[in-house]
């Protein structure tokens, strides 16, 4: 993880949550001691980012049956409460129900002793917490790898730290690059309507002292154009069977300007984002967002009262478009249908 800031840390009986709807403005920790407020943390985009929304999660599920031990009330009954409420809040990144899973098949192991099922949900969301950032790094491990020595590399979204329980996966990849003494330079895009790009990825970089660009997601066929994008990574909200890829509005059009200049486009994923239960991602819910996010920018209107918003918050691209997927157990190349179904194995 960067050493620089803290998306998330466990308490003990709450979990702080690095609030990313306020940065880079301000650096503010949000307290969540119960589920619920996880589930608004979540839903409100306090916290983002597939990897970091299951973990997440997965505190929130320990903190139902300590609030369930601490009035009195049956744990199992609290346990599953929170576990509709957290799954109703996302629906594209599948890391949220894969750590519920994880978490309900845990659960189902307990005893109805309350404070000896916290005391194990408790270690099994540390354990999450761990896993996540050990495969974050070993994906930046493989993936920086696939990064020339010296060139620039194109972003979208915010798949960091910030994303994650920490080192981030597409950024991760970058971090790893540069810690292996790759020069390399960043173009961000600001990633519209919610700017993840712009305020967060941006504020990423300048941390860990990454040399970085920030751009508007319409500039970015002018630098491919001039031969100045020499490959891209992002991040994945959801991989199906076949190889396409759910991940941030705008990742589609990210990944046709590469098949159109001969550039390599990289999605960084662990193998938690990838659901062989989809055959293509056609099958792939896709969340839609307030109309406010697009009509107001900070707070601000910035497009006439009555317009129609159309707000997608992810689009799917085809994994004929896909030229590599870095996991935590190594790089998947094409046929990636045939590499997914050999991982899974």
């Amino acid at each position: 993880m960067s050493e620089a800031f803290r998306t998330m840390a466990w308490e003990g009986d709450a979990l702080l949550l690095l609030d990313q709807r306020v940065l880079p403005m301000v650096e503010s920790m949000r307290r969540c001691p119960d589920p619920s407020s996880v589930a608004d943390a979540i839903r409100t985009m306090v916290v983002r980012g597939a990897p970091a929304i299951g973990v997440s999660a997965a505190f929130g599920l320990a903190l139902a049956v300590r609030c369930a031990w601490k009035k009195g009330r049956p744990w199992r009954r609290a346990f599953e409460e929170a576990a509709t409420e957290l799954a109703g809040t996302r629906p594209t990144a599948v890391n949220l129900f894969w750590a519920i899973d994880r978490m309900r098949r845990e659960a189902a192991t307990l005893p109805d002793d309350p404070a000896a099922a916290f005391s194990r949900l408790e270690e099994r969301a540390v354990a999450l917490f761990e896993e996540d950032v050990a495969a974050n790094r070993a994906m930046g491990a493989h993936g920086a790898k696939l990064l020339p020595a010296r060139g620039s590399v194109l972003t979208h979204c915010n798949a960091g730290a910030l994303a994650t329980a920490g080192y981030g996966t597409a950024l991760g990849v970058i971090r790893s690059a540069a810690a292996a003494g790759k020069r390399i330079h960043v173009y961000v895009d600001e990633t519209r309507p919610f700017l993840q790009g712009a305020r967060l990825t941006a504020w990423e970089l300048m941390k860990d002292g990454i040399p970085c660009t920030l751009i508007t997601d319409n500039m970015a066929a002018s630098l491919f154009a001039a031969g100045r994008i020499d490959a891209a990574v992002v991040g994945a909200d959801r991989v199906a069977a076949n190889g396409d890829v759910a991940n941030k509005i705008g990742t589609y059009g990210v990944a046709v300007l590469c098949k159109a200049h001969k550039v390599p486009f990289y999605v960084a994923a662990p193998v938690s984002t990838i659901d062989l239960k989809l055959p293509t991602g056609k099958r792939i819910p896709i969340e839609e967002r307030d109309p406010s996010e697009v009509t107001h920018l900070m707070g601000k209107r910035v497009a006439p009262h009555g317009v129609h918003v159309y707000n997608p918050a992810f689009d799917v691209t085809p994994v004929r478009f896909v030229s590599a997927i870095v996991t935590e157990k190594g790089v998947l190349s094409p046929p990636i249908a045939g590499a997914l179904r050999k991982l899974f194995r």
